[in-house]
This record gives structure tokens, sequence and C-alpha cells, in this order.
């Protein structure tokens, strides 16, 4: 017995392998520690990878090219759209492609259209397997996110364009086009006016020339403007237009519908071939009184319907008004008219634009200068006072001032030469689109 007790006292004072024992005490803790980090780290890098996803499927669907959006313009009402959620969920898979390791829980898109906004949400969830964590009864982890992309849907337009076809749009577009038209004729007329009479027919005397003339540019920009509105619109009835002018004689001058309002720009490019000249038998036909602002601005503000809010079924209205921006015309509140008549040749009436503004229409302007043309009497007595000097016309002139006070804000542009109507035209449209969408 005394045997046994000794070697029991001998086990108790021996601490030889204390070391050991305290290491792996001591390492468990460490070991752990460094197990979770890497956990961690898978865990991280495929959160990082399902966000990505994730973000390229809502913002991918979102796009103007998607089917989605696309299928959001046909529709009436607010709701789901199944195509958004097919290629919300076909984007996100995609991404995902390759990825492995782990058990997707779920991802199911969804894809709404609420008045003029589309979005489209997902949220996901994914188990990953623990390679350390078991240890301490943590055998999986579970990564969570979510993403939402959401678009503006375009608004909806109608852009009705009033277009001066006046005589005095029959003036070279360039000043060298108005010097060779002066060098040219007895008179030294710088108009290239749609005379009837083949005894002063200085229209095809222009043309014999090669020169050209305001309504050349203008024909050829507003055919232009045409395959800009096609190339902009997202969907094929976006934009629609509508053509008008100013008569297509002096004894019919008046507002006159060249191309009524249509989605088809292919058609109103046709139609916008057709733009010339207003034709006058002779001078003093109609007492040459053939730019009627006073009468044609309350008849296309006839025209024009209610504004709408943008959507396809109420569209927002512009018109488009492109002059040289002098009246000539009847009018007993003229600024300066002849002495004992009552034709007025002066700046536009700012006035008459104000009923349209006020009902929502948006006035976009195009002032095509005024040239100086000082071999012209007429032009010395009646236009140039209004130009602020004889023969220079300048940004500043009374002309100028009553085309912008007519325009909406940020509508206005000014062109001169007149070469430059086509560039002008296309970039109101494109302020018009901008602004509209700000506004919205």
């Amino acid at each position: 017995m005394r045997a046994f007790f000794d070697s029991l006292h001998r086990f108790r004072r021996d601490d030889s392998g204390n070391i050991a024992i305290i290491f792996t005490l001591a390492a468990l803790p460490l070991i752990s520690a460094v197990g979770c980090a890497v956990d961690w780290s898978r865990a991280n890098a495929l959160r990082t990878k399902m966000q990505a996803a994730a973000d390229a499927a809502t913002v991918g669907s979102v796009s103007r090219t998607s089917p989605g959006f696309i299928a959001a313009g046909a529709m009436t009402g607010d709701g789901t759209i199944d195509a958004g959620v097919t290629d919300a969920t076909n984007l996100f898979n995609g991404n995902m492609d390759g990825v492995t390791g782990y058990t997707l829980n779920n991802a199911t898109p969804t894809y709404t259209k609420t008045g003029g906004i589309i979005t489209s949400h997902i949220q996901y969830s994914a188990d990953l397997p623990t390679m350390f964590m078991g240890v301490i009864g943590q055998n999986k982890m579970t990564v969570t996110g979510s993403s939402t992309g959401t678009a503006t849907m375009p608004l909806y337009a109608d852009f009705y364009l009033l277009l001066d076809n006046s005589p005095s749009m029959g003036v070279g577009a360039t000043p060298a086009d108005v010097t060779l038209m002066v060098n040219n004729t007895p008179d030294q007329c710088a108009f290239a006016c749609h005379d009837l009479n083949n005894a002063n027919n200085y229209y095809n005397k222009a043309r014999s020339l090669g020169v050209t003339t305001r309504i050349d540019v203008l024909r050829t920009a507003t055919q232009n403007l045409m395959d800009t509105a096609a190339a902009t619109q997202t969907y094929t009835n976006q934009f629609r237009m509508a053509i008008y002018d100013f008569g297509a004689s002096a004894s019919t001058a008046g507002l006159r519908a060249l191309f009524a309002l249509s989605s088809s720009l292919t058609s109103a490019k046709t139609a916008a071939g057709n733009i010339d000249l207003m034709t006058v038998q002779g001078q003093n036909q109609n007492n040459d009184q053939d730019t009627q602002f006073t009468n044609i601005f309350p008849a296309i503000d006839l025209v024009i319907p209610a504004p709408g809010s943008g959507t396809s079924a109420a569209p927002l209205k512009y018109l488009l008004f492109v002059s040289d921006g002098v009246a000539d015309e009847a009018n007993a509140g003229c600024m300066k008219p002849k002495s004992g008549t009552l034709r007025c040749q002066s700046p536009l009436n700012p006035a008459l634009c104000d009923a349209m503004k006020l009902r929502g229409v948006k006035i976009a302007v195009l002032y095509t200068t005024y040239l100086a043309l000082p071999t012209n009497p007429w032009y010395v007595t009646w236009i140039a006072p209004f130009n602020l000097g004889p023969y220079g016309p300048s940004p500043n002139s009374q002309i100028a001032q009553n085309m912008q006070s007519c325009a909406s804000p940020g509508l206005y542009f000014e062109v001169s030469p007149t070469q430059g109507i086509s560039d002008a035209m296309n970039a109101l449209f494109r302020k018009a689109v901008a602004d509209a969408r700000i506004s919205s």
C-alpha cells in the first residue's frame, strides 16, 4: 500500500508535460480565430460577387433598350412587368455563372411601373458552408443583400411647327446670297419673291443663279428635324409632328396645314419637302400684307389641344415657331403704321404668344435674323429702325427682343446667317425634350 501512495505522490509532482498542454489550450482560440477569418473572407467575397450581379441586373433591366423598359411603353396603366422580371433574372444568373460553392436560397426580382417610374428590385440570399467554424458549431454562413434600379420613362410630346413662308423668307440665306441677288436684278432687289408675274419672277432668277434662300434652308432643316426626332425617341410613337405655314399664296394668306399631327416621322419628312415660298401675283396683291401674325397666332392656338403630363395618352404640347419676326398685316395697333393706311410692318407682338403659354403650351422660337438690305428703300424706311441701326441687325434689336419674349424660358435661338437653321432647330428640339424631363 505504501508503494502505491509513493507512486501517486511522484505523479502529482511530475510537471514535465505542462508546456505541451498549455500550448494546446492556448492554440485552440488562435486556430479558431484564424478559421473564422478565412470563412468570413470567403463569405464577403461571395457577397461582393452577388451584389455586383444584383446591381448589374437591376440597372441593366431598366435601360432604355431593355425588354422591360420597352414593354412599359405599351402599358396604359401601372403594374408588374413580366418581361422585366425575366430580363433581371437572366442578367443576375448570367453574372453569377461560374461562381460555385454556395447554395442560392432566393434571388427573385420584382419589376414594376408606377406612374412614369420603372423600378427593378432584387433581394438575394445564399448559404456558404464553413471550413473552420464547424468546430464551434457554425456549419454555414448566410449571405444577403439587395439592389434597386429605377428609370424615368420618356415623355411623349406633340410638336406643331409654324413656319414663316411669307415673301420675306425669299431673301438670300447669307450675305453672299443677298449680294448675288442685288448684283443681278435691275432694281437691286434682294428678295427672290415667288412672283408668278413672269416679268418680275425673281424666284426663278434665284434658281438660275444658284442663290440659296431662307425658305430653301428652312425646307431642308425641317426634313433634318424629322430624322433627329426619329433618332431621339425611345418609342416609335413618342413624338408626333404637325407642319403649318402662312398660306400657299397671297390671296389665301393665313394659317395652312401642310401635314396633320402624326407619329409617322417619315411621312412628316416627305411633307416637309413641299415647304415653299408663298406665291404672289405681282406687287401689291393683298396689299402685300402676307405675314399676318395677329390672325395666325390665335388660329394655331385653336389647333393645339390642352397639354398633358407627358404620357402616351396625354402628351406635352410644343409650338416651334420659325420666322424673321416682322409682321406685314392690317393692324390698327401697329407700332409704326404706314401713313394713311392700316398696313403694319413691325416686330411680332409677344402678347400674341401669351394665350398659349398660359395654357401650358411651350413655345420654342427660332429667329432667323432679318438681314440688312441697304439697297432696299422699303427696308431702310420700315425695317431698319427696329434693327437698331439703318443697316446692321443686332441681337438687341426690337425684332429679336420681341421674338425672345414670345418664347418660353430657355427655348429661344437666333441664327444668322440662316444657313444654321438646321442645327438651331435640332438644338431647340433637344432642349425642349431635355427641359421636359427636368420639369417633370
